[in-house]
């Protein structure tokens, strides 16, 4: 393409002659308001030679959108890509060049001076056994050994509050944090304000993603480069929170990481997007108290961290509630019978407020979805029987198959021998059915003496149960 680029004819321009005056920033030819020195630049050799923003974009593959920015101050800091076409596209001599070239230098060296790092949202309540998840994704972002990490798991486990303290802590270090929340997530936060950032960041995940509740964007270029303009090749976090599902614009995605060499993804969403370097982090449930575990009174440090998240709504609906010894033990069946999931917890804690801790643990007992259906939240979203109904149907026939074994059977946990025992297939194409049954959130996995065991979530047991006597009805 550059070779073409020299090729062209200008027909409204010709190169200047060495020996002609150098447009400057304080020069009497007009600037936009709040222009930076680059931007009068590149504005008053443009309107020297008589092209328009469009005109100039086309002869430089620089979008109008960046062209637009820089001229007007948004964008100090062009990469030197991005300058190197724009001396080209305007046919500069050396003394013109290399004064563009400086002005670019100078916005690069002061752009940390511009304005605050954007901030994420500010989370809303506080995150509880997640310290482990915390401190491998930050990481992991901070070091940039991973530049697309995918969190997955069920609705309601609490992928964006595990994402907004990551974005929190590395923005504490100083590292910019965008945020994008998709149309139709779950917005549990506050903020983040609207800013310059914003506009580009949504324009440029619409184009990413083309299956988004967005929808596409006609921003008179390549949007995806005009957030590369912008971010240039310092280190930034870009969260995509609630993704739909679906891969994004593949080309685009590692066009945008490789023009921002420091740009750094945090997606979460219900599933993978299975491509190249994407770097999935399946959230499991909190942990859960053991079968044979005694509470004993109060509440320990110690205690699993599924009965403290339980025990802090169970306070926020109930604030009068002191836990005795006999409220502790079903507690711990209540985590137990929920599988330590964050939202479901929450939402079984919400009905304290009409019974008590026994009438509670005896309805779960029997259908432990049964008091969850306004999981979804929101209007117009589906109850949380659906929303897993969904999610089950998705999954390939043989593992949805083998998921159905697995609930025929006892409770108990099982190891991937017992699959290939059960299926009769080999140990590689087993391993692959239990990991799709993982990444769909139907199996919890508990690594203890260096073997690993897998359970069927009892919150799928029924909802299996239940589409098995339907089917047996009809």
């Amino acid at each position: 393409m550059t070779a073409q680029l020299h090729a062209m004819p200008l027909t409204r321009a010709t190169e200047p002659a060495p020996t002609e005056p150098v447009p400057t920033a304080t020069a009497t030819t007009p600037t936009a308001p709040g222009s930076s020195q680059v931007g009068a630049l590149i504005r008053a050799h443009r309107l020297r030679i008589g092209l328009t923003q469009r005109e100039l974009a086309d002869l430089s593959t620089i979008s109008v959108r960046a062209i637009r920015d820089l001229e007007q101050g948004k964008a100090r800091r062009p990469r030197t890509d991005t300058v190197r076409l724009m001396a080209d596209a305007l046919r500069l001599g050396p003394r013109a060049r290399t004064a563009l070239e400086t002005a670019a230098q100078q916005g690069r060296a002061g752009a940390h001076c511009l304005a605050e790092p954007p901030a994420p949202p500010t989370a809303l309540h506080a995150m509880v056994g997640r310290e482990a998840e915390l401190a491998v994704l930050t990481g992991e972002l901070a070091s940039g050994s991973e530049r697309l990490v995918h969190v997955v798991g069920l609705t309601g486990m609490g992928k964006t509050r595990l994402a907004l303290a990551v974005a929190d802590r590395l923005h504490a270090t100083g590292m910019p944090a965008l945020w994008h929340t998709f149309r139709g997530a779950s917005r549990d936060h506050l903020g983040p304000d609207e800013g310059p950032w914003s506009e580009r960041v949504g324009a440029a995940v619409s184009a990413l993603c083309p299956t988004s509740p967005e929808g596409p964007t006609d921003s008179g270029g390549d949007p995806a480069a005009d957030l590369a303009e912008l971010l240039g090749e310092r280190p930034v976090l870009l969260v995509l929170d609630g993704a739909p599902a679906g891969a994004p614009r593949f080309d685009r995605l590692t066009g945008l990481l490789r023009a921002c060499p420091g740009l750094r993804l945090l997606v979460t969403s219900e599933q993978p997007w299975r491509i190249p370097g994407e770097r999935i982090f399946l959230l499991s449930p909190l942990e859960v108290p053991a079968e044979d575990a005694d509470e004993g009174p109060g509440e320990p440090a110690s205690a699993p961290a599924a009965v403290r998240v339980f025990l802090g709504h169970l306070r926020r609906t109930r604030p009068e509630f002191v836990p005795g010894a006999a409220d502790l033990r079903y507690a711990a069946r209540v985590c137990r019978g929920l599988d330590g999931h964050p939202g479901a917890l929450a939402a079984a804690a919400s009905w304290l407020v009409v019974c008590d801790l026994a009438a509670l643990c005896h309805s779960l007992d029997a259908d432990p979805t049964a008091l969850l259906d306004h999981l979804g939240g929101g209007e117009g979203a589906e109850d949380f029987r659906r929303t897993l109904c969904l999610r089950l149907d998705r999954l390939p026939e043989d593992a949805s198959a083998l998921l159905g074994a697995l609930c025929e059977g006892p409770g108990s946990g099982f190891e991937l021998a017992d699959i290939t025992a059960l299926t009769g297939r080999s140990l590689p194409e087993c391993g692959r059915m239990l990991r799709e049954l993982l990444l769909a959130g139907a199996v919890r996995a508990t690594h203890e003496g260096g073997g690993s065991r897998f359970r069927v979530l009892g919150l799928v047991r029924a909802v299996c149960r239940g589409r098995a006597v339907t089917a047996s009805r009809a």
